[in-house]
């Protein structure tokens, strides 16, 4: 029988499993985090564990927090099991787990209890990840102040919505009682974080009380993070794969790759923990190191899902033995994607790049092709739409990339009920919208890029306009192998 995660049997679980050198009492809360999924379990409650495993920082220990419905599931797993979490590291060479002890409550979608937490002087330290598409971010890339839920939470600051109405309302009264200020870090996948998270905060905080406003941009620091570790999501065949490998039966394990990067402006205005001691990189600008890893990583996931999902590939390291997918990769990486950085210190790029394919190939980490899939209209504008603005404007080539939005517009028409279908929900706020006017785009592919809360500029782009219309009559006549094949053989 496997036993049951808690801290009750820690002591007793099977040798194995890599165990806190730490106990739950020699730890109080310092961090409140935001969004207690996968990732965040996988890397920054990672690195929190390894710096309390050394004897170090134990004043910082996370508070889990959550605004939405499905949070409650998340808590109330973890809550049985004392926040405790199990992390499998996905190595091709052999697995290994630990049980990852640095969360230590959580809180779940009650907005009073949260902002009180927010407003204690042990919170130094508020960090984030609430996903790509909960910045408010429209298609020019700039705040949505006139959303529905942002108009709300600056005429009812004091009941607030958002979690940036939530974290206002609680610099508000922090202000007001001479509390120092916490530091809001950032950890999603958009580009310069912190400063997207800085100016939503201050353009809310203005029309609330600009004495606030001015306090706030003096008090509070938002530092720039880059994040990395490709984490799938947990399924009920991983659950039962942890139970015959290490014996132990936990409610939400994480399974993720070996590999881990942090990079980290050091930039906190009420202290931090000792990350750097964990192999944290704190530098002084993020911007270089999280442009390369938005473009080539999460670029290059975009890249090869799309044509993945359309020829029935549904696991990332299958896909990496499709010769058609990986030469049209290489080609995009190398022609397209890398010509747009600029020079990141220590960093060479085709090293780089090849360390991703490698990650990709993983075959133990068993990333699904559908999750990459997901939220294309979110993750597009982040990961591939500022490549083809920045190639255009400097006359570089676009049509690789053009190609994969094509591949995206063909995608959509395949979810639509006019066709047979994915195999899997493909999940976007814009789905009904994207599945009719791709199937328009069919005849007139102008038709999709009209889009203009999606596209913006770029789908009036005479260059890309043109490359993305031939690439999508191409799909429609040829299919996608001989499309693809089309583009890196020319």
């Amino acid at each position: 029988m496997p036993m049951k995660l808690n801290y009750q049997t820690l002591a007793s679980l099977p040798a194995n499993l890599t165990k806190p050198l730490y106990h739950r009492e020699q730890l109080s809360g310092g961090i409140v985090h935001i969004g207690v999924g996968n990732f965040h379990r996988a890397h920054q409650a990672i690195y929190l564990h390894r710096l309390f495993n050394l004897g170090k920082s134990h004043d910082w220990a996370i508070i889990g927090a959550g605004t939405k419905s499905f949070d409650t599931i998340m808590r109330e797993k973890l809550k049985q099991q004392d926040y405790l979490t199990t992390v499998v590291d996905l190595d091709a060479k052999g697995l290994s787990a630990q049980i990852c002890g640095s969360m230590i409550d959580f809180i779940e979608n009650d907005t009073a209890k949260l902002i009180s937490k927010l407003s204690e002087d042990s919170t130094r330290i508020v960090s984030l990840t609430i996903t790509e598409g909960g910045y408010y971010i429209n298609s020019k890339g700039g705040f949505d102040l006139a959303h529905p839920d942002i108009l709300h939470d600056i005429s009812n600051h004091s009941q607030p919505k958002t979690v940036f109405g939530m974290m206002l309302a609680a610099l508000q009264h922090r202000r007001e009682h001479s509390i120092a200020a916490f530091t809001v870090m950032s950890c999603d996948n958009i580009p310069h974080n912190g400063d997207v998270t800085k100016r939503i905060m201050l353009e809310m905080a203005k029309r609330i009380d600009t004495h606030f406003a001015h306090w706030l941009e003096a008090q509070v620091t938002f530092p720039n993070s880059m994040v990395d570790c490709i984490t799938p999501a947990t399924s009920e065949a991983e659950k039962t794969r942890l139970i015959n490998l290490f014996g132990v039966e936990d409610l939400a394990p994480v399974f993720c790759e070996p590999f881990r990067q942090w990079v980290l402006e050091d930039n906190f205005c009420n202290g931090r923990p000792a990350l750097e001691e964990v192999g944290v990189e704190f530098v002084a600008d993020v911007a270089p190191f999280e442009l390369m890893k938005l473009r080539i990583l999460n670029g290059g996931h975009a890249a090869i899902a799309y044509p993945a999902a359309l020829l029935g590939v549904n696991i990332v390291s299958d896909v990496m033995t499709e010769s058609h997918i990986t030469a049209y990769l290489k080609k995009l990486t190398t022609e397209e994607i890398i010509p747009s950085l600029a020079a990141v210190p220590g960093v060479n790029f085709a090293e780089y790049a090849e360390l991703i394919v490698s990650r990709f190939a993983n075959p133990e980490v068993r990333d699904t092709v559908p999750r990459l899939c997901q939220d294309a209209s979110n993750r597009l504008p982040k990961f591939i739409f500022p490549i083809i603005r920045d190639n255009l404007a400097a006359g570089r080539s676009v049509k690789g990339l053009a190609l994969v939005v094509a591949l995206w517009c063909r995608l959509c028409a395949m979810n639509s009920s006019a066709e047979q279908g994915l195999g899997f929900d493909l999940y976007d706020e814009h789905a009904p919208r994207l599945a009719e006017l791709s199937l328009q785009a069919k005849d007139n592919p102008v038709v999709f890029l009209q889009m203009h809360d999606i596209f913006g500029e770029i789908g009036t782009n005479a260059v890309f306009v043109d490359h993305f219309s031939a690439w999508l009559s191409k799909l429609w006549h040829d299919g996608v192998a001989k499309t693809l094949a089309d583009y890196y053989q020319a």
